[in-house]
C-alpha cells in the first residue's frame, strides 16, 4: 500500500478515487437540501431518517470524513511534489498557454472550498453533534413537536453575508470540479472512445450542482 502513495502515478490514481467518492457524495447531498426548497415536511423526513440511521451516522459519516481530509491532504502533497517539475516544463514549453486556468490553480480553489466546510461543519456538523451526542436528543424535534431540521436549514440562510459566501464558495467549487471532474478519469486511465461524452457530462455536473446548491442558498433567503 505504501508504494501507492510513493509513486505519483499512485497518488493521482488515490487522488481520483477520492474526487468520485465526493462527487457521488456531492450529488446525494443535493438531492437531500433540493426537498427544502419543494416540502419542509419531507425534507425534515429524510433529515431525521439520515440523521438517526446508525450505518449512515457511524460508517458512512466517518468515511465521509477521512474522504473529505484525505482528498484535501492528497490535493496539497500533489501540489508540493510537482511544484518544481511543473515550474520547471513551464518555463520551456509555456504552461500557462498549454493549459487552463482551472488546472494550474486546483490548490486556491481546493483551498477556498476547505475553508468554507469550516463555515459548512460550523452551521450544521458541530451543531447536530452537539444535539444528538452531547445533549443526548435524538428525537430532532421543537418545543412545537415539529422536527428542527428545516427551521435550523432556513435560520442559516437569513443573513444575506452567509449566502453571499455560500454562493462564492459554490462558483469556486465549479471552478474546480471544471477541471477536477475530467482530470480524475484521466488519472484512472480512462481515456477511450467515451472521453469526449464524459468531458461534456463533467461540464454539465461541474456547472449543474454548484449552481443547484446557489439556488438553494437564494431561495431560503428570499422565502
Amino acid at each position: 500500500m505504501s508504494g501507492i502513495f510513493n509513486s505519483s502515478v499512485g497518488r493521482k490514481f488515490a487522488m481520483a478515487l477520492s474526487a468520485f467518492f465526493l462527487m457521488i457524495f456531492l450529488v446525494q447531498h443535493f438531492a437531500i437540501n433540493i426537498l427544502s426548497v419543494f416540502s419542509a415536511d419531507v425534507f425534515n423526513n429524510v433529515s431525521h431518517f439520515m440523521g438517526t440511521n446508525w450505518v449512515v451516522q457511524y460508517i458512512a459519516q466517518p468515511i465521509l470524513i477521512f474522504g473529505v481530509l484525505f482528498h484535501f491532504v492528497m490535493g496539497f502533497v500533489l501540489e508540493i511534489k510537482n511544484k518544481k517539475a511543473r515550474s520547471i516544463a513551464y518555463a520551456k514549453n509555456n504552461g500557462s498557454a498549454n493549459s487552463t486556468w482551472m488546472s494550474r490553480n486546483m490548490i486556491y480553489t481546493g483551498g477556498v472550498i476547505f475553508l468554507f466546510l469550516g463555515l459548512h461543519f460550523y452551521d450544521f456538523w458541530f451543531p447536530e453533534i452537539n444535539v444528538k451526542f452531547i445533549n443526548g436528543d435524538m428525537s430532532g424535534l421543537l418545543p412545537s413537536g415539529d422536527y428542527r431540521y428545516y427551521e435550523h436549514l432556513h435560520h442559516k440562510f437569513v443573513d444575506g453575508w452567509r449566502v453571499a459566501i455560500y454562493c462564492l464558495a459554490f462558483v469556486f467549487l465549479s471552478l474546480h470540479l471544471l477541471h477536477g471532474f475530467s482530470s480524475a478519469f484521466q488519472s484512472v486511465g480512462a481515456n477511450n472512445k467515451y472521453t469526449r461524452g464524459l468531458k461534456g457530462f463533467g461540464k454539465a455536473y461541474a456547472i449543474l450542482i454548484p449552481a443547484g446548491f446557489i439556488f438553494i442558498a437564494l431561495y431560503l433567503h428570499f422565502n
